[in-house]
């Protein structure tokens, strides 16, 4: 198994506005994506990578500056998803702040910074910018659309929003909403940043500073939620800084704690804090049975997939796999394919992103099958 190796991203613009589920409009705006491998002749064998709420575009290979894409360890020459089989497309989401148009960007109307003025983004007005892109390309149909966590709940969207181009739906780790708890969660880190003195109500751009303090808090709690108790027990424990106790309420003491505050300056440095908000709403919005009165199966009544692959994961308590059977009845309640695996793992949520082998099997499987039809003559 290799690497895609030196990528290079890629950028398309679009000059006309697009429609967001709000009412409002996004102008015109630029999406960054990269490309790995070829498309067919017959251009079916084409899978488009959702990202979750911290990534991008740079699912695989290396970027000139070292960096490694999110899900490398996945997507590579004869990887789970193949590129020497698939032609894989990673886009980044208008909103974000790695390339595509979003809050740190000019908002050609008025010719400043976008800054808390930045539209409201939902699930549904990604996937819509995504199908132009995908369009643009010259693919009317999607082998399969796959994605973790918040990306899990756009590869549904595609399924739901446009039904005939997508063959195969993969969603891993992911809910058709959020509960109760998990909005509370983003609203805890939503407070952090938008209370921290350097936010300025969002135009912190204006005033050349940005709101660490808020943006590090916001990552630790956030962290905590992607990992389980085991996991963090193992790795940490209680393990002390520097070997003995301290006795202050304010110095770190725990090896835990340095771990949290160093994830949490790191993101704060490379993060923006407008994204942060913006992504975290579109998480707390996704709810398609919302339409349907609560009902997820007549929600899913409108899929054409060949196929759906739902996976989770046994300790991922931020998106259980209790959430991940709830996708699956209703799509059995429609009779429509699918196949769900529960990966008994030890990682939490975090565990989408990593090595498991049998979780990496199952995705190898299942691309064997998408694979195969993609190869049968049109």
């Amino acid at each position: 198994m290799g690497s895609v190796g030196l990528v290079t991203p890629q950028q398309m613009h679009f000059s006309a506005s697009l429609p967001l589920k709000s009412g409002a409009r996004l102008s015109a705006y630029t999406l960054s994506y990269e490309t790995y491998g070829t498309l067919n002749a017959d251009r079916s064998n084409a899978v488009l990578v959702c990202h979750a709420l911290n990534a991008s575009h740079h699912v695989a290979g290396t970027h000139a500056d070292g960096s490694v894409g999110w899900w490398d360890n996945l997507v590579g020459p004869g990887k789970a998803l193949d590129t020497r089989r698939f032609f894989v497309i990673g886009v980044n989401n208008p909103g974000s702040c790695f390339g595509s148009t979003g809050p740190m960007h000019t908002d050609p109307a008025s010719g400043r910074i976008y800054g808390a003025g930045f539209p409201v983004m939902t699930v549904e007005d990604w996937v819509d910018a995504q199908s132009r892109l995908v369009q643009q390309l010259g693919i009317t149909q999607l082998a399969a659309v796959i994605g973790g966590s918040l990306g899990g709940m756009q590869a549904l969207a595609w399924a739901l929003r446009h039904p005939a181009r997508v063959r195969h739906c993969i969603a891993v780790a992911t809910a058709p909403n959020l509960s109760a708890q998990n909005i509370a969660f983003n609203e805890v880190a939503r407070r952090a940043i938008v209370t921290d003195p350097d936010f300025h109500g969002g135009n912190f751009y204006a005033h050349g500073v940005v709101p660490q303090r808020g943006l590090s808090v916001a990552r630790m709690l956030g962290h905590i939620t992607y990992l389980s108790d085991d996991a963090m027990e193992a790795k940490f424990g209680r393990a002390l800084k520097n070997g003995c106790l301290s006795y202050s309420t304010q110095d770190i003491e725990f090896q835990i704690e340095s771990y949290l505050r160093h994830q949490g300056d790191k993101f704060s440095h490379s993060f923006d804090a407008n994204t942060y908000l913006l992504i975290t709403r579109a998480l707390d919005y996704f709810d398609p049975a919302l339409a349907h009165a609560g009902d997820l199966a007549q929600a899913f009544a409108v899929a054409r997939a060949q196929r759906f692959l739902i996976v989770s994961f046994t300790t991922d308590w931020r998106f259980a796999p209790s959430r991940s059977r709830e996708i699956v009845k209703a799509l059995v309640d429609n009779r429509i394919a699918v196949s769900y695996a529960e990966i008994d793992a030890p990682h939490g949520h975090d565990a989408f992103l990593l090595d498991d082998a049998r979780y990496h099997a199952v995705l190898r499987a299942y691309f064997e099958r998408v694979a195969s039809e993609a190869e049968v003559p049109r």
